[in-house]
């Protein structure tokens, strides 16, 4: 019997067609939920995000984003911390959160006979958490270990350190886990004014995937969530600007050299974003082919591992290659990034590179998707930042139309050296 060679990402898009049909409701209060069905799970994946992250904060209380989150666990109206923790454990389910710069989302992953106590559950720790002030004392010695714990790890630290560099004393700079500082002065009165300040039921959607049909989840969701009084935020978010480069060197306790580099890039509703997106993946992302995994680890044998990563935002973007390295062979690894760099602004790739790269970056973008827990992560995202989902299809047509003169004009406008930030963490 004969065979034949079906691409990954046409196989993809057949499977997408059969399995992400979404669907969407608006609660009266603002509420928006969006549901894909999957019938070949009995998993359901759900969550909470809200449109606020630790960019909504001010200096004087940065960190109490991330300090919500955990406190959101510490106790509800009608649940204790044991009970809330309880609750879906014992049916062998998952409960968590997690902040970023500008995203707080509350998940639950659980069988699809137990959805109504996830959402329950869900719905209870995001709008109904009374803060106990016991438990706020208990969590604040958690985070600030979480945060010593990070500043232990070099690759962590050098990230957000690097967004301190290229930030500054805008909120994107500042660090999510806050300050020792600012987390030791937190009260009740502090999380219940940042959150009547910056809640916006416009800006909140409950997204799932999973066996049910969308009007099981609406009436779920009405059950549990129609209560919930229509709230309005007049706040908005500190726009980002007056980039300058910096140069900074750090010293640490450490064996290797670090090196973060990069500058702010395109926003998340920039056009330019995918083809920029191609352009990180090919100059450095998680291939073993990458022009940077190539040229410095199995070329030179100067790093373990090097990576480029695009991290867009809703006003700016962030571009980062970071490393680490024997201190002697930083600068000729500086050296061979930046002759990568310019061989994407000077030489337009050839047919067979292009349609190499587009083939790589639709693989990993249908290995990510197939995944029902980033799915629904994804369209919670989408739904918040575009205010719609793109199908794959939307997303396949415009990498598939992506040029390499398209690829080099952006690389000759991001990659410019002269507008690069450095950050070097050598050891003492």
């Amino acid at each position: 019997m004969g065979h034949y060679f079906v691409s990954p990402t046409l196989r993809y898009r057949y499977f997408y067609k059969l399995m992400r049909k979404i669907e969407y409701h608006t609660l009266s209060n603002g509420i928006r939920i969006v549901h894909n069905r999957v019938t070949t799970s009995k998993i359901v994946h759900c969550g909470i995000m809200l449109d606020i992250g630790s960019r909504d904060e001010s200096h004087e209380n940065q960190g109490i984003a991330h300090f919500w989150e955990h406190m959101a666990f510490k106790g509800t109206r009608k649940r204790k911390a044991f009970h809330i923790i309880n609750r879906l454990d014992v049916l062998g389910g998952e409960l968590n959160a997690f902040t970023d710069k500008e995203k707080i989302l509350f998940y639950a992953s659980l069988r699809e006979t137990y959805f109504e106590k996830a959402v329950d559950l869900l719905t209870d720790i995001t709008f109904d958490s009374v803060f106990p002030d016991n438990q706020i004392d208990r969590e604040r010695k958690v985070i600030l270990e979480e945060m010593a714990m990070y500043l232990d790890d070099p690759e962590d630290s050098l990230h957000d350190e690097f967004d301190r560099v290229v930030f500054g004393d805008h909120p994107l700079g500042m660090n999510i886990l806050g300050t020792q500082t600012t987390v030791q002065s937190f009260r009740k009165k502090d999380f219940r004014k940042f959150i009547r300040e910056h809640l916006d039921t416009k800006k909140i959607i409950f997204s799932s995937v999973g066996n049910m049909d969308l009007k099981v989840v609406v009436q779920l969701a009405e059950k549990y969530m129609g209560h919930i009084p229509k709230i309005t935020s007049t706040r908005t978010r500190k726009k980002f600007k007056g980039y300058k480069p910096k140069e900074v060197t750090i010293r640490k306790n450490v064996q290797q050299a670090r090196c973060a580099l990069g500058r702010p890039a395109y926003s998340i509703k920039d056009d330019k974003r995918s083809a920029f997106y191609m352009l990180v993946n090919i100059l450095g992302g998680n291939g073993m082919n990458s022009r940077l995994n190539w040229a410095l680890r199995e070329k030179h044998g100067f790093v373990y591992s090097i990576g480029a990563n695009y991290y867009p935002f809703s006003d700016t973007g962030l571009f980062m290659i970071s490393f680490g390295t024997e201190p002697s062979q930083l600068n000729k690894s500086l050296e061979l990034i930046h002759l990568e760099m310019s061989k994407l602004k000077t030489r337009l790739l050839g047919v067979r590179q292009m349609n190499a790269a587009k083939e790589q970056l639709l693989g990993h973008l249908a290995t990510a998707e197939k995944n029902n827990m980033n799915f629904m992560i994804m369209m919670a995202r989408q739904l918040l930042d575009h205010g719609r989902i793109y199908a794959f299809d939307e997303i396949h047509e415009k990498i598939k139309n992506t040029e390499a003169v398209t690829l080099a004009g952006l690389a000759n406008e991001i990659f410019d050296e002269s507008r690069f930030s450095y950050l070097r963490m050598e050891p003492n």
